[in-house]
């Protein structure tokens, strides 16, 4: 992460691993045509979304301090941002769904610093500035949807990945990247493209993380909300795309009211949307998350959530009864005749912590070789040892200097000799030490005397399985970041000549000087040299309206004969229609 890069109030907060993710904005690497593109969408954009979106949404804009006709620099939209308690960072392309959620709980938007070609205006494959900050930014000025986006971050940051699911978000990431990159071969294109398909066909059950995943791209990306017969938009993914933000109201999209049933939705991220659901209410998106979460193992616990982590293969966390958090990559686990869960294990960089604070003493240089405990209750006895008072620990041989034998349901036996312990602080025993210690199950030995120290966590059973650690401060580096980074485009000479054309025409522009001769210049040099180009005979259209030239009605009649190349039809006579208009 770049020096350069200031945090403010709210940035500050952010935990370490995190701050990979985040880039320096290249402000100075948008070329004239980028900011030409981010004007075109953008103006379209208001004049279109202020029937069709949610009320939020144009208000939002100014709250969020989105302009229209430059690409919005981070620092500008912090300080506009930070009034609402939110702020802004910027990333390169797609970042882990753990990590991007991650940044929403704590009131973080990510903003990918590219913006989409000009070939891709309408919608671009790869996220990039006009998706995230012209689609998310404004929307989380309303209160209620901020709050739901902050929750969802929370909560969908503890979802469980599978072990293929990064591989999937690799392949995604990769893709996006090679169809928005001009200088892409096809055959690339299609070997990514591949990729994607063959994981997709062999992902099996679907994860937490790709469950909730769905719902986010369901609601946050392309969410509706409103009557089914009348909805209005406030998905980021359709507020960005000039293209989708118009057809997606259209009969040809299927509308169905949102329920958790979205979670089982898949999607193509490359592809506009064929079906969309339709909220009533930002408060029903709420339901529906809570409805979500308790069904995850966050809430549940139990034998499922250690298992969906030791297929993970991933960094997670499970939470005892007693509030003890065990962190770390878990590898195994015993289960009894009832499929109980009766000892627990990790491999490698372990902590211990409480209320989510890491326990003094226990962080991953301590437990750098893993971490087991069992779980449960003594053998025979109702009264479970985090219930236990004084008396009762030493009635039953729990308490310091004492050589004891503690046998648990399932035939967990730990034999050793009494340390010390560790209470949280309202005095319920989390932690037990000993020395001299023996562990086993039936006849496998599960620690050895030689070992050193064993830590037994304290607690009857599992309440709670999610990923990532308890602590952020536990471990130094969580999350990957990609080894694919978004591609730097190549322009060529003559691509770099026309961005100078178009540099020409916004600073006359800015200045609001009118110069016939040199636009006509500038518009000879189009016609010979790029045939195909047709925003920036459109931006010298909108200058010359109404000027009575000629050079005003060699463009309407240059513009024409460009419309019949059919891709650009539409593209052209919304610019028209909008110059007439503000005109």
């Amino acid at each position: 992460m770049s020096k350069a890069i200031k945090f403010n109030k709210v940035t500050k907060r952010l935990p370490k691993h995190l701050h990979k993710f985040i880039v320096k904005q290249p402000y100075k690497n948008y070329t004239a045509q980028n900011q030409a593109v981010w004007r075109y969408v953008m103006r379209i954009n208001i004049d279109n979304l202020s029937t069709i979106a949610h009320e939020s949404y144009i208000d939002g804009l100014e709250k969020a301090g989105i302009l229209t006709n430059n690409i919005p620099k981070m620092e500008g939209m912090n300080r506009i941002l930070k009034e609402i308690g939110w702020a802004a960072v910027s990333v390169d392309g797609f970042i882990p769904p753990n990590a991007f959620m991650e940044f929403q709980a704590y009131n973080v938007l990510v903003i990918a610093s590219d913006i989409r070609t000009l070939e891709h205006i309408e919608y671009t494959p790869a996220p990039d500035i006009i998706h995230e900050a012209a689609g998310h930014a404004p929307i989380i000025a309303n209160p209620e949807y901020a709050e739901y986006l902050r929750r969802f971050g929370e909560i969908g940051c503890k979802a469980i990945s599978s072990a293929k699911d990064f591989e999937m978000y690799e392949a995604i990431r990769l893709l996006s990247i090679l169809k928005e990159d001009p200088n892409s071969s096809e055959g690339e294109i299609i070997k990514a493209q591949q990729i994607v398909e063959e994981l997709q066909n062999s992902m099996g059950e679907l994860s937490e993380m790709a469950q909730i995943r769905n719902l986010h791209w369901w609601t946050v990306e392309y969410g509706l909300i409103g009557g089914l017969n009348s909805p209005k938009i406030y998905g980021a993914g359709l507020l960005s795309s000039i293209g989708e933000s118009k057809w997606c109201l259209t009969k040809q999209v299927k509308k169905v009211q949102y329920t958790i049933e979205a979670a089982t939705q898949n999607f193509d991220i490359t592809k506009p949307q064929p079906q969309l659901f339709v909220t009533p209410n930002f408060a029903h998106l709420s339901f529906v998350l809570e409805e979500f979460a308790n069904k995850m193992a966050l809430r549940k616990g139990g034998l499922n959530g250690i298992q969906k982590l030791i297929d993970s293969k991933n960094l997670g966390t499970i939470e005892l009864s007693t509030g003890i958090q065990v962190s770390g990559v878990f590898t195994n686990v015993i289960v009894d005749k009832n499929k109980k869960p009766i000892y627990i294990q990790t491999s490698g960089n372990t902590a211990l912590a409480s209320r989510d604070k890491e326990l003094i003493g226990h962080g991953i240089d301590y437990h750098s070789e893993g971490f087991g405990s069992p779980v449960g209750k003594l053998k025979g006895i109702n009264l479970a040892i985090e219930d236990m008072f004084p008396k009762d620990l030493e009635v039953y041989g729990i308490y310091e200097a004492k050589k004891t034998t503690l046998v648990f349901e399932g035939n967990i036996k730990i034999e050793g000799e009494v340390i010390t312990g560790k209470r949280d602080l309202k005095g319920k025993i989390l932690l037990i030490s000993f020395k001299n210690c023996t562990v086993t199950h039936n006849n496998t030995v599960l620690f050895k005397p030689e070992w050193g120290i064993y830590d037994m966590a304290v607690g009857k059973e599992i309440t709670s399985a999610y990923a990532g650690p308890a602590s952020a401060n536990s471990f130094k580096n969580i999350g990957k970041l990609s080894k694919e980074k978004t591609h730097k485009i190549k322009y060529s000479a003559k691509e770099l000549k026309l961005h100078k054309l178009y540099k020409k025409v916004a600073k006359m522009r800015k200045n609001i000087v009118l110069d016939i001769d040199k636009l006509t210049s500038v518009f000879v040099i189009l016609k010979g040299n790029y045939s195909t180009d047709w925003l920036l005979p459109l931006e010298i259209f909108e200058l010359v309206y109404n000027s009575k030239s000629k050079l005003e009605l060699e463009l309407l009649n240059y513009l024409t004969q460009l419309k019949e190349l059919k891709k650009y039809t539409q593209l052209i006579d919304r610019g028209l229609k909008l110059i007439k208009k503000n005109n």
